[in-house]
């Protein structure tokens, strides 16, 4: 179902392969989805495995999209564009894994089907969630916006560190603002 274009923020992170051209390569299919444009990119995190340790490292953005989607026609474009680029789900979901892409927030607010709950549900416990979120949202354009505003005071309000964090140093073969 197409609609009016809504704002969403999505978390990508990746820890199998080249870990920066492969969220490189997702930015780019997300924005091939017909109606959907890529917002802002939060700056890149390298981040310690969380939940099952015995793994590489992360690296982690965030990103601001507009689409006509709702979040469960936006989660079934995001699920393919993971196994076009190599996601192969196991039991073991904090496992390794080529790319992931989480839907976080929804600018229409709260989410809830089978398939999806926004916001996420865990979002604020993720340093590799809220680091790049509140780089994200001192965008200009997300931090004039309405729907993100109390968003931002939030995170700000938040107590998390940057414990097992590191900005990313390496290549970031796309650009913060597209």
């Amino acid at each position: 179902m197409k609609g009016a274009p809504q704002h969403f923020i999505l978390g990508l992170g990746s820890n199998l392969g080249d870990r920066a051209d492969i969220l490189a390569q997702a930015i780019g299919h997300l924005g091939q989805v017909p109606g959907l444009k890529v917002l802002a990119i939060s700056e890149a995190v390298d981040s310690d495995p969380v939940g099952y340790i015995d793994q590489p490292n992360f690296l982690n953005l965030c990103l601001a999209i507009s689409c006509g989607l709702n979040p469960d026609e936006l989660l079934a474009q995001t699920l393919e564009i993971e196994r076009q680029l190599g996601r192969e789900r196991t039991a073991n979901r904090n496992g390794p894994r080529t790319l992931d892409i989480d839907l976080l927030f929804y600018e229409g607010g709260a989410w809830s089907s089978p398939a999806v709950t926004l916001p996420h549900p865990r979002w604020s416990s993720r340093g590799f969630v809220v680091i790049p979120l509140s780089n994200l949202l001192q965008d200009a354009f997300l931090a004039k916006h309405p729907a993100w505003g109390s968003l931002a005071a939030e995170v700000r309000s938040l107590p998390v560190g940057g414990q097992g964090l590191r900005a990313w140093q390496g290549p970031t073969p796309w650009s913060k603002t597209p």
